[in-house]
């Protein structure tokens, strides 16, 4: 894990709020990446750990369960979902392979994931969170609000940011087709 920069530690709550404090802890750290207001290599692995476990733990905890409980959202929006992660995560593999932060290769990367980050925050909080908060029972909320937060924290205590993994999740979804340009 990254030291000095929180990368969020939820233990319990409403899973939609808890995934909205986390697309606002992508927005901060692409904001620290761009403006260099911190060690970006830091700044970089803590974004890299705490976004794949975000989704791992969406698409693992999360989406199968709003798919099934929530009329509005549907099983595209929850395709789609994946596939911008997969573009995410291909995303990333790409900024995290660039050794020197203060390039212009490094700014065109954090600028294609920033890109890519905000268009799928955007997406799922319209597309799948809004229904859920209205058609999903507050006890089911905050049922996936505490396995969606062990699952992301174990992937995190996991080193699940890593270079290694990154590089194994871009593979798993150019086989299943998420990417298109694979």
């Amino acid at each position: 894990m990254t030291s000095g920069i929180d990368l969020g530690r939820p233990t319990s709550g409403d899973v939609i709020d808890l995934i909205a404090d986390d697309h606002r802890r992508f927005e901060l750290l692409l904001s620290q990446l761009r403006l260099g207001s911190a060690d970006r290599d830091s700044v970089r692995r803590a974004f890299a750990d705490v976004f794949v476990a975000h989704g791992e733990a969406e698409e693992e905890i999360v989406y199968p369960v709003l798919r099934r409980a929530a009329l509005d959202v549907h099983q595209h929006d929850v395709e789609h979902g994946r596939e911008e992660h997969a573009e995410g995560n291909d995303a990333l593999l790409v900024l995290l392979g660039i050794e020197d932060t203060e390039t212009e290769a490094f700014a065109d990367a954090v600028e294609e994931l920033s890109n890519l980050v905000a268009h799928h925050v955007a997406e799922e909080e319209l597309s799948i969170l809004e229904p859920a908060r209205t058609e999903v029972s507050n006890k089911v909320r905050w049922d996936l609000g505490g396995k969606w937060a062990d699952r992301r924290n174990q992937l995190i205590d996991g080193g699940c940011g890593s270079v290694e993994n990154v590089r194994r999740l871009v593979a798993a979804a150019q086989r299943e087709g998420l990417l298109q340009d694979a």
